[in-house]
């Protein structure tokens, strides 16, 4: 794989990650030993980013990576996330300097692993100020736990400050042609600052494929289901985009998924799109995408198809809204 500088760290990055999320059965059932054969296969095949949250599967996802990367510690570059809790039953944050060093502790036990290549804040704490959060996992760093630090749903001044504290080497954010808001104002940050930017849901949460196009296309305990974005009346109306993304991937003899993972990393190198797989039938894909190049005509027709704000929908329901500082 093409590879890439992350952030202000040492490592190089192939410029297409993994994500995990969808390993913990929220799109859906999961089979662990199919999971662990796809994170294994990834790295193998020199995908060597891998992204997991204690907030998956409420550590088990965790769990799960620390087995499948078992014997092949030195080919990963290793992030996962603290702080992103609930509260009272309701999507929260918890961003206070002691649970930073128990979240770290209990992540590292579960991981299996002596260090966290890259430790993201998830869900930035609107009770805490920033400096404090960053400077406890500044503190890891010293100890050697931590190797680099991130932030995740950060807003733009929210990420300056954190990095005005300590380096930040990675923002994750929803970013895609689906989710476009991060244009605005966090991916000129994340380039003036030196961040790496680390696009999760880059196929809309499997929109992107075409494989969603109404609410029956998804399992009775498929989460989606809760989101606006695949909601009836929105879902009509988004699936206007999958055209024009369906006409190029036709031109270049691939997937759409290929085409959307293409026109994100034709947005800069310092972009690093982390499509979500629970089986190996689509790994393959995913890395294929990574030599995907768009032509400059062809990303401009796929921004006019689909223009910042075209998608119907907010990204979360009304309480996971609550938690994102955007």
């Amino acid at each position: 794989m093409k590879q890439h500088k992350l952030g202000h760290s040492k490592f190089e990055v192939g410029n297409v990650g993994l994500g995990c999320m969808t390993m913990t059965g929220l799109y859906g059932a999961a089979d662990d030993a199919e999971s662990i054969a796809t994170i294994q296969q990834a790295i193998d095949q020199g995908m060597n980013f891998i992204d997991s949250s204690d907030a998956y599967g409420a550590g088990s996802n965790e769990e799960l990576v620390g087995k499948a990367i078992a014997g092949r510690r030195d080919k990963v570059i290793l992030g996962t996330k603290f702080g992103n809790v609930q509260k009272d039953g309701k999507p929260g944050a918890n961003g206070r300097p002691e649970y930073v060093v128990e979240a770290c502790e209990k992540s590292l036990k579960r991981l299996g692993v002596d260090v966290i290549d890259l430790y993201y804040q998830h869900r930035v704490d609107p009770d805490v100020p920033i400096e404090e959060t960053v400077g406890a996992m500044a503190r890891l760093v010293e100890q050697g736990k931590v190797i680099n630090l991130g932030m995740s749903e950060a807003a733009e001044d929210t990420l300056r400050r954190g990095h005005a504290t300590h380096p930040i080497s990675a923002l994750q954010t929803e970013y895609s042609l689906f989710c476009r808001f991060a244009e605005a104002d966090l991916l000129p940050a994340c380039k003036e600052l030196g961040v790496s930017f680390v696009a999760y849901s880059p196929l809309g949460r499997g929109f992107l494929t075409g494989a969603v196009r109404a609410v029956d296309d998804l399992g009775e305990q498929d989460r989606r289901r809760d989101h606006p974005r695949f909601k009836p009346e929105n879902i009509a109306h988004n699936v206007a985009m999958l055209g024009p993304i369906e006409e190029i991937a036709a031109a270049h003899k691939t997937t759409p998924a290929q085409i959307a993972i293409g026109w994100l990393l034709a947005k800069g190198d310092y972009i690093l799109p982390i499509p979500g797989t629970k089986s190996r039938n689509h790994l393959g894909d995913n890395i294929a995408a990574g030599d995907i190049v768009l032509t400059a005509s062809e990303v401009a027709a796929l921004d006019g198809a689909v223009p910042v704000g075209f998608t119907a929908g907010d990204r979360y329901p009304p309480g996971g809204m609550k938690t994102v500082n955007i």
